[in-house]
This record gives structure tokens, C-alpha cells and sequence, in this order.
């Protein structure tokens, strides 16, 4: 294990006598933060000797006023370097996580601390208080300073009320007036060319933190208030009536939430951080065994549009008993039931012409499993009725939906849902939701979640174009798994396209679409496009339903964020790559010499002669593969590539 160095420094800079620095280096060396008390706490941040976070100040503010952080004393301090691994239930990226970082604690007088850590790839922050009873949270203060006025790609969103679904562009951080507000993660370019993502993981009874503009190069961060009174007249946008004048009332021993700043050499390097995961909470679940990662076919996206058929398509018995068919048929385990299947604050009852509990005994033998739909306030006010009977139909998962707030109350609800999930072998599926902040791994059957401007919006919108795809892997998709649901099989080129509610399609090309199913991290996967358009294309359908949902290795290969990515990933002995370019049409020289000397057989998707014309041309090639010669590849302006490549045998 390589030596971790710590310096400590008391009163030999020049501070005042009270002050205290403390330097902390990253396992590699490479990076450095510098604590300091005194008239104020703050922390600052240096890789590579360039300066990326100046001091910035820190603070928790208790009810009546007492605010932890400047002028504290320090009454003791703790180190420790840690190398080990994780083993996720749930592999997102990797089987084997190497975890390594230094630590110090600090301990100051009054009952509350502090702990730092520096990873290779970032540095984060916790308060903790041991203090009796409950406490009230005030206020938070966690200012970033930055190092100069670094590009940021600002994920905009000014309200507390929101699906947490931006558009990220990119902007120069001293173009944005102070004020405006932004979701994490945030990710900025240094001008040194570090790249910086805030983040943040371990949000647990709290409110989830958002950023807003500050000037002077920095950002700090904000939370909504906790709820006082919700407007409950409406049960699809449960909101806010009154908040409360604090952010969080909690017991007063605890870990409050890491504030974690994420850094990378350069774009390509962002797709390796798992830093919000290895920062979550450790799994509180005996047994996981029942959790089964895997393919989903949707129905909401498509609106269950099926026509030249004997039965009449909608929500009904014989419609839903054809998506299970579907599934059966291509090795697909589940299929959601999404809005619909029950009145909305009705969620142990089915419209007239459903029958769940009948559904399930049809679907069990074909080997498919039923996932259920709900809003989340009829759920919440009823919630153990509810899975009981959805456990006694034998439904194997639920698909929350409408949250649509971070506030103390909300946070609590995602932490009891996984909890009462849990205990009924049920899986979870969070939509409407705030981005992960660590809770899937302390409870893993939460899959994936939304929080993603995903495909559903072209059903009604422009926004998720190509070079919205090519965003995603450096930026939301840092924080966790991403349902954005790809697997459209409409495919238009850029001219072509038009946001059609019932009939919908995607932008850029069908290589795209299928390379989305390597490069986005989702442990529940949506094919979200209608039955009758994938048996039209089996070769196809049955290749997008091959590619695993959970990962033994990840292998970034490429990157640029906004332009284009490209992703290894393993399997057992099989890899599988995908690669994907916004508008523009590119040549991709990929690097597959860690591969070995061993020959491979691959199975490849590629846009087709015409695809800048028609979105759906695509040639599929099937042959022997070198890994010593570089793969070259040409993507069509929103195009894609995706391949498999198994062992050849001898």
C-alpha cells in the first residue's frame, strides 16, 4: 500500500494563535487539501500544485443561531489511510471497486467535527455533531471558490419544485449573474484543464443540495426549506404550502451529507468517478439475493400502440398479456405497468378491464416479472397496505413517480420507500426524483432512477438531441444510474424530426439508439418503444436485449462532453463497446490493445451508408477481431456504434 503523507501545522505561518492548518494529500500525491480554522473554517483544494478551490468557507448553523465553524476549537484529531475494495450487490460500473483515500477527523469542542477525505479522483467533506436530543439545521453554508473563471456546464433550475430534468450547457461561470440557480452535479473545466463535478452523497434525513451563483468565480450551495404545510389538492404535484424557516430537524448525533468535489485530468477521466457511491452508506439489507437487475419492456412511451391485432389495444388484460409474450420472447424479465393499470389515489384496485393479481399468474410461467406504477403521496399515506398487496398479487417491483422535491420530508420518503420495498422483495424504480445521493447502496434493490432529461421528452419537445446524449456520461450520470428509457426504433435524422405524442421517435440514428444501451448505466433498462416495431427488426431487438445491465469492468476509451464518448465494458469474456457523436459526423480511432493477443469474434451496429437521410439505416458486420489494430469507426451526424465481442473459439 503506498504511504500516505500528513502534515500538520500549528501556528507557524503567520495566523493568529488559534488558528490551526491541516494538510491533507491524496493517496497519489496529486492532490492536496488545506484545512483552516479560526475566524473561519475553510478548506481549499490543489492538484498537481495548480490551485482549483480557493478557501472557502464552511458552517452549520444550529437553532437558536449557533453556527459551527468559525472560531471553533479543535479539541482532538484523528488519521487514517484507507486501501480496500468494495463489492457492489449491484455492479453499475465495476464488480470489484477499489476504494483509497486518506482521512482526517477532526474534533472540536462543543460536540461537532469534521472529516476530510482525499481520493485520487476528488476530495469531500462531512459535518458531524454528537450533541443530545434532536437539533435544528438553520442554515449550511458550503462556498466553492474557484480557482479562476472556469467553464461550467450549469445544469439551470431555479425552482424547488422541479423533475430535476436540465439541459446542461456550457457557459463561462462569470456569464451567469449571481443568483441563478443550478442542480448537481455541477461540472466545471478549469483553465489549468482539470475537470471539477460538485456532488454530493450520503443525503439522508436532509434536504438535497443545489448551487447557486455567488460571482466572484464561486458557487455556493442552497437547500429548499423544510416543509411546513404541503398543497395536497392536487395529487399528481404534491407542493409546497409552507416552509419552515430551517432546513432540517434531525437527531443530534449523526453524519450530516458529503460534500464531494470530483476531479478528473480531463473529460474521458469523468466516466471512472464512482466517488458518490463509495461515499454512500454501507448496505443495510441481509439478505439480496432476491435482486435481480435486468431488461424492462415499457408501455407508456410507445402508448401501447398496437394495431393489426385481434384484441383492442390500451390498458387492458390482453394488451399488457402481449407485452409479457414480447418479453417471453426475447429473455426480457420484467414489464411496467406505468400510468394507468388503477385510479391514481386508488393504488389496491385496477380499472375495469385489469386484473394484476391474473397478470402476474400469466406472466410467472413465461418467466417475467410485473412492476407497478404509483404516485408517490397515495403511496406514502398508505404505503404498508399497499406493498402488502402488491406482495400478495406477487408483483416483483414499483415505478414511484411525481416526487418532484428534495426537502427533508421527500428525502425521508425515498429512504422509508427503499426500507418497506425491501422488506417485501420488491424492486425500485424512481421517477419525478432528485438525482442518487447514495442511498442505492445501502439499499440496491433501488435500481435506477430518473432525475435525466430522458427520450420520454420527445414526445413532446426538441431537447433531447445528440448532443444531449453526449452530455449525460460526464455530467448527471456521475451521481448514479440514469432511466432516460432509450430503444426508439423511429429513428429521424436532424431534418426530419417531430415530436409526435402518440407515435414518437428519436433524434439522430438507430446505431445510436442500440450504442445507448452500453454507454448509459441503468441496472433496470427500458426497451421503451412498442412490441410490433422490435419483432419487425429481431436481429436488432434481440441484440439490445443481450447487453447486460451490470457491469464486471467499465473501460472509458473516449470523450469529449457534448461532443462525443465512447465505453468499453466486460461481462464475464465479453465485451461489449459502444460509442455515440452529437450533430457532427466523426471518425473514432479506438484503442482495444488491453484486449490481449486473444482473438475475439465481433458482432457490430453501424449507421448505414444513408443514415444522415434516414435514421433507421444501419449495417450490421459480424467477423474476426485483432485487438492490436485500433478500431476505426464512422458515426453519421447523431450516430452511434455498438458492438459484442466474445471469445473466438479455437
Amino acid at each position: 500500500m503506498r504511504c500516505v503523507v500528513w502534515v500538520l501545522v500549528m501556528g507557524t505561518t503567520g495566523l493568529p494563535l488559534a488558528a490551526q492548518q491541516y494538510d491533507l494529500r491524496s493517496p497519489d500525491g496529486k492532490t492536496q487539501v488545506t484545512g483552516q480554522t479560526g475566524t473561519e473554517l475553510t478548506w481549499s483544494v490543489t492538484y498537481g500544485g495548480v490551485t482549483l478551490l480557493k478557501p472557502s468557507p464552511l458552517s452549520l448553523t444550529l437553532a437558536p443561531g449557533r453556527v459551527l465553524g468559525p472560531g471553533g476549537r479543535v479539541a482532538h484529531s484523528t488519521r487514517r489511510s484507507v486501501n480496500q475494495v468494495i463489492r457492489p450487490v449491484v455492479p453499475e460500473k465495476n464488480a470489484v471497486v477499489p476504494d483509497r483515500f486518506a482521512e482526517l477527523r477532526l474534533e472540536f469542542r462543543g460536540g461537532w467535527g469534521l472529516v476530510v477525505r482525499a481520493y485520487d479522483d476528488g476530495v469531500a467533506y462531512r459535518f458531524t455533531t454528537s450533541l443530545r436530543d434532536s437539533v435544528t439545521v438553520e442554515a449550511e453554508e458550503s462556498r466553492f471558490r474557484f480557482g479562476g473563471n472556469y467553464a461550467a456546464w450549469f445544469p439551470a433550475d431555479s425552482a424547488w419544485m422541479s423533475h430535476q430534468e436540465p439541459i446542461y450547457r456550457r457557459v463561462p461561470l462569470d456569464s451567469l449573474p449571481p443568483g441563478v440557480m443550478g442542480l448537481t452535479p455541477l461540472v466545471l473545466e478549469a483553465e489549468s484543464g482539470p475537470r471539477l463535478a460538485i456532488m454530493e452523497s450520503a443525503l439522508e434525513d436532509y434536504p438535497g443540495m443545489h448551487v447557486k451563483v455567488v460571482g466572484e468565480e464561486s458557487v455556493a450551495a442552497v437547500f429548499p426549506p423544510a416543509a411546513l404545510e404541503d398543497n395536497t389538492h392536487d395529487v399528481r404535484n404534491v407542493s409546497v404550502a409552507r416552509r419552515e424557516p430551517y432546513l432540517a430537524r434531525t437527531v443530534g448525533t449523526r453524519e450530516y451529507p458529503w460534500r464531494v468535489l470530483a476531479i478528473a485530468p480531463d473529460d474521458r477521466s469523468l466516466l471512472d468517478n464512482q466517488l458518490v457511491y463509495q461515499l454512500a452508506p454501507e448496505l443495510r439489507l441481509q439478505d439480496t439475493s432476491w435482486i435481480r437487475p435486468g431488461k424492462v419492456a415499457w408501455d407508456w412511451w410507445n402508448d401501447r400502440n398496437f394495431h393489426g391485432v385481434d384484441f383492442e389495444a390500451g390498458i387492458n388484460q390482453r394488451t399488457y398479456q402481449e407485452y409479457v409474450n414480447f418479453a417471453q420472447e426475447y429473455g426480457i424479465p420484467y414489464v411496467i405497468l406505468d400510468e394507468g393499470w388503477s385510479p391514481l389515489d386508488s393504488l389496491t384496485t385496477t380499472v375495469s378491464r385489469m386484473d394484476v393479481a391474473a397478470l402476474v399468474r400469466y406472466a410467472e410461467p413465461r418467466g417475467v416479472g410485473i412492476i407497478l406504477w404509483a404516485l408517490w403521496k397515495p403511496l406514502d399515506d398508505r404505503m404498508d397496505q399497499i406493498l402488502d398487496r402488491w406482495q400478495q398479487w406477487g408483483v416483483r417491483g414499483v415505478k414511484v413517480d411525481f416526487m418532484q422535491r428534495d426537502d427533508q420530508a421527500v428525502v425521508r420518503f425515498y429512504w422509508r420507500m427503499a426500507r418497506e420495498a425491501a422488506k417485501r422483495h420488491l424492486l425500485v424504480d424512481f421517477h419525478g426524483a432528485y438525482k442518487p445521493g447514495g442511498l442505492r447502496r445501502a439499499y440496491p434493490n433501488v435500481l435506477t432512477r430518473e432525475g435525466v432529461r430522458g427520450l420520454e421528452a420527445d414526445k413532446w419537445s426538441a431537447d433531447v438531441t445528440p448532443d444531449h446524449d453526449v452530455t449525460l456520461p460526464f455530467t448527471r450520470m456521475l451521481a448514479g444510474p440514469i432511466d432516460y428509457t432509450p430503444g426508439a426504433m423511429i429513428n429521424a435524422a436532424r431534418q426530419e424530426f417531430r415530436p409526435i405524442f402518440s407515435h414518437p421517435m428519436s433524434q439522430g440514428t438507430r446505431a445510436h439508439q442500440m450504442a445507448l444501451y452500453v454507454v448509459f448505466e441503468s441496472p433496470l433498462q427500458m426497451l421503451a418503444d412498442n412490441p410490433q416495431h422490435y419483432r419487425q427488426e429481431p436481429e436488432v431487438t434481440r441484440f439490445i436485449a443481450a447487453v447486460p445491465t451490470t457491469w464486471d469492468e467499465t473501460r472509458p476509451l473516449q470523450g469529449k462532453i457534448g461532443d462525443y464518448v465512447a465505453i468499453a465494458r466486460r461481462q464475464g469474456d465479453t465485451w461489449w463497446v459502444g460509442a455515440l457523436t452529437d450533430w457532427e459526423p466523426r471518425t473514432l480511432s479506438l484503442d482495444l490493445t488491453f484486449l490481449g493477443d486473444r482473438p475475439y469474434q465481433m458482432e457490430s451496429y453501424q449507421d448505414g451508408v444513408n443514415a444522415a437521410r434516414h435514421g433507421t439505416d444501419y449495417l450490421r458486420d459480424v467477423r474476426q477481431f485483432d485487438a492490436r489494430t485500433p478500431l476505426e469507426l464512422r458515426l453519421a451526424p447523431g450516430g452511434g456504434w455498438v458492438a459484442r465481442l466474445t471469445p473466438a473459439r479455437p
